[in-house]
């Protein structure tokens, strides 16, 4: 068998294997030193102590376990609720006005804690329940807080823009800033919709009763500012620091770790319990994301070294491809990928794999970030494998059915595709943040990727 075969028979074995349920960061080592072994023999060794300790001193990583800590402090703050009931109190008189708060809810938490199943579970809770006392259509409420929960995969600042990041080799902080206005379209667009099927079908999103939507001002006043404003300024000022250069991404978690303690502590819902248990799931998230980095590293090293970049990228450019077709095969791709897969996975296994092409074809590295951000939206509301579906029926009640709200959910990847078009169409909105803010956009001279020559890598290139 040739280099090149055992280069693809090694990724078809990966994929194989993961379909049976193993561990992801472990078979990809599993794979990467098996395969590294029949390639360059016992030198695969030293590639596992190298690539581990390149992975443990990446300064970019050092925002994830901040970022994660940050949510999950959040996350047990009990500040959601506070937020939804200000956010539907403020909303009280727009048509749809619990969808509306339900997605201005999810936007808004999802950005400070980037953690789907989190938010989607949570809001699952919290605003279902009203949403369906209130007579809201089942497929309305349940789409709306399926879609609002992924938010946090776009809006900065999201943990899968500082993993594609670090995978590209771009600026995160550029990354953010071509982020921003997509998260905020989108959210928007989510709204629109929303706020537009309450008008044109009043019968899916009634109106509420007079007594709840009638609130004094001085006590929506003090709602808001004791929910809406501590939890938006922390996130303003984060977000701020870093798009106006004010601190690196890690500085600004570290800021928004230590602003949600104290917001936790305002909040009367500070505990050492509470921060223990923080700590542990910080740890284990980070572990994981760390191992799917090493793993990753293990395994394109061989498989480069092995020819099967090689071949992949001659396939791509034996087809008549232009800018517009490779991008929608390689979305398509990732589209399908979505399903069995997490977007974690999905960024430090297979982006790494069409990033060498991006010069060859002229695709802007920052737009074919955030494009895949965009994209990852749909993979988690898509059925049959739609992930945020399935996290919101594990909460909803026993009458809600899945089919409910995979059809609830159809809608919103409409919206998500047609955002993806206009995006396509006006690049701009990508590009005219980071141009505004800092000169220009990524470029294809930013991807500095290990890109591995025709043939592959030599046995020395690899170590090195």
């Amino acid at each position: 068998m040739s280099d090149g075969a055992l280069g693809l028979t090694q990724l078809f074995l990966f994929l194989f294997f993961i379909m049976l349920g193993f561990p992801i960061a472990f078979t990809l080592m599993a794979m990467g030193l098996f395969f590294g072994y029949l390639g360059m023999g016992d030198r695969i060794f030293d590639l596992l102590i190298q690539r581990t300790y390149s992975v443990m001193a990446n300064d970019v990583l050092i925002s994830v376990p901040l970022f994660v800590f940050m949510g999950y402090i959040i996350e047990r703050a009990n500040i959601l609720d506070r937020l939804f009931r200000s956010l539907q109190m403020a909303s009280g008189n727009i048509p749809g006005s619990l969808a509306v708060a339900t997605l201005a809810t999810c936007a808004l938490f999802a950005t400070a804690t980037g953690i789907v199943g989190a938010v989607v579970t949570l809001m699952g809770l919290l605003a279902l329940p009203p949403m369906l006392r209130a007579g809201y259509d089942v497929k309305l409420a349940t789409g709306v807080i399926a879609a609002g929960g992924c938010l946090g995969i776009l809006i900065p600042p999201s943990i899968m823009l500082i993993l594609y990041g670090a995978t590209a080799g771009v600026s995160v902080v550029q990354l953010y800033a071509a982020a921003f206005i997509p998260g905020i379209m989108l959210a928007g667009l989510y709204i629109l919709y929303a706020m537009g099927i309450a008008l044109v079908k009043p019968s899916v999103a009634p109106r509420l009763p007079p007594e709840e939507v009638q609130v004094p001002f001085s006590t929506l006043l003090v709602s808001l500012l004791t929910s809406f404003f501590p939890l938006a300024a922390l996130i303003a000022l984060v977000l701020g620091a870093i798009l106006m250069g004010l601190a690196t991404p890690s500085e600004a978690a570290a800021m928004g770790s230590l602003g949600s303690i104290i917001l936790a502590v305002a909040y009367r819902s500070f505990s050492f319990a509470k921060l223990r248990e923080s700590v542990f799931l910080t740890a284990r998230t980070s572990a994981m994301v760390c191992w799917l980095f090493v793993g990753s590293a293990i395994f394109s090293s061989v498989f480069g070294y092995l020819g099967g970049q090689a071949l992949v990228e001659g396939f791509f450019k034996s087809l008549p491809l232009n800018s517009f077709t490779f991008m929608l095969l390689a979305q398509a791709l990732i589209f399908v990928l979505g399903w069995p897969l997490e977007w974690t996975e999905i960024i430090v296994i297979f982006v790494p794999i069409f990033l060498p092409l991006l010069d060859d074809f002229g695709v802007d590295p920052l737009f074919f970030g955030v494009m895949i951000a965009l994209n990852l939206q749909t993979s988690f509301l898509s059925p049959p494998v739609a992930m945020a579906a399935f996290y919101l029926k594990g909460v909803a009640p026993k009458t809600v059915r899945l089919e409910q709200i995979f059809a609830g959910c159809m809608p919103f990847i409409y919206i998500v595709v047609f955002c993806m078009i206009s995006i396509y169409v006006v690049p701009g909105i990508v590009t005219w943040l980071p141009e505004q803010l800092y000169g220009g956009g990524g470029g294809g001279s930013a991807v500095q990727v290990d890109t591995p020559p025709e043939g592959g890598f030599t046995e020395e290139e690899t170590i090195k």
